[in-house]
């Protein structure tokens, strides 16, 4: 008798598998979702995003309390699925919006792919930029500056996506970090779980106001933001 395959219709869909340069990035549809899977790691899907536009809020709240400022200009790390973006694309409050990602594959799917129906609006913005770069690379080598830096790049400072980013939230990495801010700028960092231990490098690479904000999820440890004020 031949065997035969079913489709699992509670299966994920591949949508699109490539190899870019950091390892194998996949698009998925499951169910209504969209999801994103680097080198077999979940990274992250279209199913909420409350902790992505309030890493936007915080920081532009951060600014506001500190005396706000004319079209302050905003770097967020990492395209993800949009959420970032396109929250920061429906605040008039902002200038500049450039978005630094890595991944080619990510920034086609945005563009012609699957997560156009969700950031085109952001993205035919004309404070938008998407920077295909590395972070890391970045913020080392940029002569840009910014108002406000909000990182999503990883599951958090303890928890990178690859090992490279690690330098990213050490005492090195922040001081790049404050060298991309105007003088009281703020950085705020998304995170899957709180770490004290960042707080303290934070305060120690000379971050102020530092604060950890947490936003309740579905289910498991809430997800956090840890916001800090840049000297100056």
């Amino acid at each position: 008798m031949p065997l035969t395959s079913h489709h699992d219709p509670d299966a994920p869909e591949v949508l699109d598998r490539r190899e870019g340069p950091y390892g194998e990035v996949v698009l998925r549809r499951h169910g209504p979702l969209l999801q994103i899977i680097a080198n077999g790691c979940f990274l992250m899907d279209t199913s909420d995003g409350r902790s992505e536009r309030r890493l936007i809020d915080a920081a532009a709240d951060a600014l506001a309390a500190s005396g706000g400022r004319s079209a302050p200009h905003l770097l967020v790390g990492g395209l993800g699925v949009g959420f970032s973006l396109v929250h920061a694309a429906a605040d008039p409050r902002w200038g500049r919006i450039a978005v630094v990602e890595r991944e080619p594959a990510i920034i086609d799917w945005h563009r012609t792919g699957p997560l156009a129906a969700l950031s085109a609006d952001a993205l035919a913005d004309p404070r938008a930029e998407i920077v295909e770069a590395d972070l890391v690379e970045y913020v080392n080598e940029t002569s840009d500056t910014y108002d406000a830096l909000c990182l999503d790049i990883d599951n958090g400072p303890g928890w990178t996506v690859t090992e490279g980013n690690d330098g990213l939230y050490a005492p090195s990495g922040l001081a790049g970090c404050a060298r991309l801010l105007r003088p009281g700028g703020v950085l705020a960092v998304w995170s899957a779980q709180p770490s004290p231990e960042f707080e303290e490098t934070l305060r120690n690479a000379g971050f102020q106001q530092v604060r950890t904000e947490e936003i309740p999820v579905a289910r498991g440890v809430p997800d956090v933001v840890h916001i800090g004020v840049g000297p100056g």
